[in-house]
């Protein structure tokens, strides 16, 4: 039974790895948010300690290892984007690894530090992948693997379409605060970026056809795929025959015009992650590499408009 500690206890994804951690046989030590209406904790870790102050976290995980001859052994963070930096340094320099979630940090280069953080303390960085653990991502990715081996020069055309309704909430909060999430492609795209490089290779370039508020689109060059991707996180968008089922999601991925199906499955991706990561098979800090300097480009690059191979969701958006 490992010892758990988690950063971000009331946001969104935060009941996920409550779960993972209860579900592979693990306990929950103490617990981090500002926010203290957190009744969620009562159904899996109620005699967790929490704190809305990093203070007194911070002293209370110092402390507890003083006077049990214990050590929290694995930080679970799950908090904003800007923050993860600094909590896997905390992680780490207490002697613990460090699972967070995506996206790692908002920049290449906030990586190459966590390396250099890694290697003086001998802990490692677990980054929440968790589309590598889907079914229909593995299967895919065998296909394509076995396709290449007898064709390696072979480049496939792939239309990423991902829409999650999110309420004016999103942009009042930090995660409408490109400074603080990194905007809608690190926010709500990094994963699928992952995916994509993990799949077909590396990135040899990277164009962004329109930025707005509530969506972001572009074309990606990969050694073996071109992509043209569109990201929103408004209702508007969403194809008609998605609204009349009542759905507020809608996420597509088209290899040379083949749908790949992988709606479903995701409820226990969290736990197999944990599962992975406690067997010693997390991925890494040099996994997330591809997908964060993707995001950051794209964060930093000018919109072209609507030339070239542009995805055709773009034109639904009003300039």
């Amino acid at each position: 039974m490992k010892n758990f500690a988690l950063i971000g206890a009331s946001g969104y994804i935060a009941p996920r790895h409550m779960k993972a951690i209860r579900d592979t046989g693990n306990r929950l030590i103490a617990a981090l948010d500002p926010y203290d209406g957190i009744g969620i904790m009562d159904s899996h870790f109620p005699e967790a300690s929490f704190f809305t102050e990093f203070e007194r976290f911070d002293r209370f995980v110092d402390k507890w290892h003083r006077d049990s001859g214990n050590k929290i052994e694995y930080v679970s963070i799950c908090s904003p984007n800007y923050l993860h930096d600094s909590h896997i340094r905390f992680a780490l320099k207490n002697g613990a690894d460090a699972i967070c979630e995506k996206p790692l940090v908002l920049n290449p280069w906030n990586i190459d530090q966590l390396k250099l953080i890694e290697q003086e303390t001998g802990q490692k960085i677990n980054n929440i992948l968790q589309l590598r653990l889907h079914t229909s991502i593995i299967d895919l990715k065998r296909r394509i693997s076995k396709e290449l081996k007898e064709n390696p020069d072979k480049v496939y055309d792939i239309d990423l379409t991902y829409l999650t309704s999110r309420g004016k909430w999103y942009f009042v909060s930090w995660k409408g605060n490109e400074s603080k999430s990194g905007g809608i492609a690190s926010n709500i795209g990094v994963h699928f970026f992952d995916m994509l490089c993990w799949i077909f290779g590396d990135v040899e370039e990277n164009k962004v056809h329109l930025k707005t508020a509530d969506a972001n689109a572009g074309y990606l060059k990969l050694k073996n795929a071109n992509v043209r991707w569109f990201l929103s996180v408004s209702y508007d968008y969403i194809p008609e025959d998605v609204k009349n089922r009542g759905l507020t999601t809608f996420r597509s991925i088209t290899v040379d015009g083949e749908a790949i199906e992988f709606s479903g499955g995701f409820t226990e991706l969290h736990t197999r992650s944990y599962e992975q990561i406690l067997a010693g098979n997390g991925f890494g800090i040099d996994d997330a590499y591809n997908s964060i300097d993707i995001v950051s480009k794209i964060r930093n690059l000018q919109p072209v408009g609507l030339v070239g191979e542009y995805h055709p969701f773009c034109k639904k958006i009003k300039q």
